[in-house]
């Protein structure tokens, strides 16, 4: 059995075409894989993926195409999860900020931390500040990731953090901001903790928050 362990990790890091990863996924369950072993395979892939992106040896073409296929492979795999085994690392709550309606680099974030042991909430595009808090509330998140490419609408990620505080939340939440047009300088005047230049590095910032 454990070969397709091998086989999980292996399709996923060499993003191989000729490989289905839904169908490699439901084949191991039905040979009686467990489906948290099955998840460890795919992540262990995907850091592989990662560490091949920083190298400079996959672009961002593969990075997105891997965050495919990790999200084809969880389909299958969440009805076997038992709960919390995709979240024991704590609540994220992920969007793209009032104004903006670009998602590709926040989905394939969300898929990266969903593969390295968080809980995600994906509030979409184009959402309020007043939503982040009430999600912040309710899934009692220990963190918020804000993306935003358009230039204009920068100003939203100050909203947030200023919505947060005066939730009184804002102590205990730590924000991250990311997309083609932040800089490290908004990390100052907006008052956030980080900026993340890619899901790479996004992983690495909230995992080193979960630690």
């Amino acid at each position: 059995m454990g070969d397709y362990l091998a086989k999980v990790t292996m399709a996923m890091a060499e993003l191989d075409p000729e490989v289905d990863m839904a169908t490699l996924v439901g084949e191991a369950l039905a040979a009686g894989e467990k489906a948290a072993d099955l998840l460890r395979a795919m992540s262990e892939g995907m850091v592989e993926v990662g560490r091949r992106f920083e190298a400079g040896e996959y672009y961002l073409a593969d990075l997105v195409l891997a965050g495919e296929e990790m999200k084809e492979g969880l389909r299958v795999l969440e009805p076997h999860l038992e709960v919390g085994e995709t979240g024991k690392r704590g609540t994220v709550v992920l969007c793209t900020v009032r104004g903006d309606i670009h998602d590709i680099g926040k989905n394939l974030v969300g898929t990266m931390l969903r593969s390295a042991g968080f809980r995600v909430v994906d509030l979409g595009v184009d959402v309020p500040a007043e939503k982040v808090v009430e999600a912040v509330k309710s899934e009692s998140a220990f963190a918020v990731g804000l993306s935003v490419l358009l230039t204009t609408m920068t100003g939203s990620i100050g909203e947030v953090v200023e919505a947060l505080r005066g939730a009184g939340l804002r102590e205990g939440v730590k924000v991250a901001i990311g997309g083609a047009c932040t800089t490290p300088e908004m990390v100052g005047r907006y008052g956030v903790d980080a900026l993340g230049r890619d899901a790479v590095e996004a992983v690495r910032i909230f995992s080193g928050w979960a630690t």
